[in-house]
């Protein structure tokens, strides 16, 4: 029986060892940059210049303490390219966090002059131009949008820049509920991949 419960005791390390390793190796590096292609992929498990939210429920005592800015950054749906004009088009219906703000398309790795300019005044449209409030930005999970998203806005000089990575699955997921969303604005024409 002892050589049993070594090979079961040493079963048990090597098992907990490759769990540990996976989780270690699962979190992609953080880049110098941006992110810009390959957005649905393992994350980093920081953001430069930010705080990772890293639960629902972390999430739910920062709203409860805070009032932080939620912003949605996932890209509006866009009609298939091909569809005959004339062909009725209906997306499925975009949902997140209730009391976001979403601006699509502003996690993108790369914004073009324009897009970003647009990205800038509608932060400090939502913040009045106070850089110390908090904002919290995500996507979905495993997304790098979101990511972007933090990144940028504490490039810019936001001091409270959260970065929520688990996004709407992980609200899902602790069974909280998500609302119907519309964009408060969009990128200008031209700016969008």
């Amino acid at each position: 029986m002892r050589g049993g419960s070594r090979r079961l005791t040493a079963g048990v390390a090597a098992l907990l060892a490759s769990v540990v390793l996976a989780s270690v190796l699962g979190a992609a590096p953080e880049p110098e940059g941006y992110r810009l292609d390959d957005y649905h992929a393992p994350v980093p498990s920081s953001v430069k210049g930010g705080t990772v939210i890293s639960s629902a429920a972390a999430l739910q005592s920062l709203l409860a303490r805070e009032n932080p800015i939620l912003i949605d950054v996932l890209p509006a749906p866009r009609r298939p390219e091909g569809m005959k004009p004339a062909m009725p088009w209906l997306p499925a219906p975009h949902l997140d966090i209730p009391g976001s703000v979403w601006l699509p398309d502003s996690g993108r790795g790369a914004l073009s002059p324009a897009a970003e300019i647009w990205f800038r005044a509608e932060l400090t449209s939502l913040t009045q131009g106070d850089r110390a409030r908090p904002l919290v930005f995500y996507c979905q999970e495993q997304c790098w949008m979101s990511w972007n998203a933090a990144k940028r806005a504490a490039t810019l000089g936001y001091r409270r820049v959260f970065w929520y990575p688990d996004g709407v699955d992980g609200w899902k997921r602790a069974g909280l509920t998500l609302a119907p969303a519309k964009p408060t604005s969009t990128p200008p024409e031209g700016t969008k991949p």
